[in-house]
């Protein structure tokens, strides 16, 4: 990032950890002109929603999605000319931006960015933290090629002051950004003309920020376990690695789903599948997101489940490939601790298919497999509304048994 003198003029400044991404609050009182221009930079560089500490700058013509990006709290928009900024400024409370060639310019002619256009390997190279002379700088990427760019531009700027975002024409070209080598860059120019592209972004946005909360699990003592006969269950392959302590919500009614365990710890007899849940049974219910759940049998390659771990905390996950095997079954009953529900499970009764169990401190166990449950073991439970119509819950009698 650059401080501007009086002048106008912009020095270059070393790396160190970016804090325009951080939510700002604005001053009421400015006490010099310096400051003045500091707090019109920060709020050109507001970011988006502050759980995911991104900036959403627009580029727009089209009154339609200034309104939508307005709405959904993203109030930077780019212009290429000062007349249309300020008319659009008369009629909604925004940070207009101006730009001027490869410079972009604040309402008080401060610069606060630059743009770099990156058509090929060797002028990717000239983008370097050590080079850039503004706090913000806005990458181009021409010529169709977006993601091993981008990976570049995050491993370059890690750890360096200012904020890099990049052009983005559609909704799924910010996510590619936002998400290269998982950190992403700092944030997108979203240049688009279809509402559509900020109503999607911004549901990207929910759902990564809902992924950081915490799902209320609750505990449940095992009541009933008896050996069945055979069906068709289904084992859920994730394009994502699960850890010890982490699995999907399964249940046979979803008034109570038990958080079972994925295969990604070792045994005598298999090797690990970090990647595999072995779920249950076709009927069985799973969640999915958006507070939705799905039958076993319905998911598909390309889907996306909930995975949750110990301590609630979720995150989405795409399905791989789902498989479906005709295996021995399990039935399984636990009572709620906390109330007389009592909620069931139908599972394969093999050693690799386990219960997650309360985070029980320094005895380190986060599982117990089927083949070694008993009655008055502890197992996390998700309690949540019986009544569904496809998926979603609603509000009316219903009896399950």
């Amino acid at each position: 990032m650059a401080v501007s003198s009086s002048s106008g003029s912009a020095k270059a400044l070393p790396c160190f950890q970016a804090s325009l991404l951080a939510p700002q609050t604005k001053r009421t009182v400015v006490t010099s002109a310096s400051q003045h221009r500091a707090s019109v930079r920060m709020r050109a560089s507001a970011a988006a929603p502050a759980e995911l500490k991104k900036t959403v700058w627009v580029w727009t013509e089209n009154r339609q999605v200034m309104t939508a990006a307005v709405e959904r709290g993203w109030s930077t928009f780019l212009f290429g000319s000062k007349d249309l900024g300020k008319d659009w400024s008369s009629t909604a409370r925004i940070n207009p931006l101006f730009i001027d060639g490869p410079e972009i310019f604040d309402s008080e002619n401060q610069k606060v960015a630059v743009i770099s256009q990156v058509a090929s390997p060797k002028e990717l190279e000239l983008v370097q933290p050590d080079n850039v002379e503004a706090e913000n700088i806005v990458i181009d990427f021409r010529g169709g090629w977006q993601v091993i760019p981008a990976e570049n531009i995050v491993a370059a700027f890690q750890g360096c002051r200012g904020t890099v975002l990049a052009v983005s024409t559609n909704s799924t070209e910010a996510q590619v950004f936002l998400e290269a080598l998982e950190q992403g860059l700092d944030g997108v120019v979203l240049k688009v003309d279809d509402m559509d592209d900020i109503i999607k972004l911004k549901d990207y946005f929910d759902r990564r920020n809902e992924s950081k909360s915490q799902l209320p699990l609750t505990k449940a003592t095992i009541s009933k376990i008896e050996v069945l006969g055979m069906g068709d269950r289904v084992c859920v392959d994730l394009c994502s690695i699960m850890r010890p302590g982490e699995g999907l919500l399964v249940g046979s009614y979803a008034r109570g789903m038990f958080l079972v365990h994925s295969e990604c710890l070792e045994t005598n007899y298999i090797a690990s599948r970090p990647f595999r849940v072995n779920a249950g049974p076709v009927h069985a219910y799973v969640t999915v997101p958006g507070g939705k759940t799905s039958y076993l049998s319905e998911l598909r390659s390309g889907k996306e489940v909930i995975v949750v771990n110990q301590n609630g905390l979720w995150r989405t996950a795409i399905v791989g490939r789902v498989k479906i095997e005709s295996r021995p079954l399990i039935l399984v009953e636990a009572k709620d601790n906390s109330g007389d529900d009592t909620y069931s499970i139908f599972l394969q009764n093999a050693e690799t298919v386990a219960l997650i169990t309360p985070d029980t401190g320094s005895s380190g166990r986060t599982a117990i497999p089927v083949t070694s449950l008993k009655v008055g073991d502890e197992v996390l439970v998700r309690k949540q509304g019986g009544a569904r119509h496809t998926g979603i819950e609603i509000q009316e009698f219903i009896v399950e048994k």
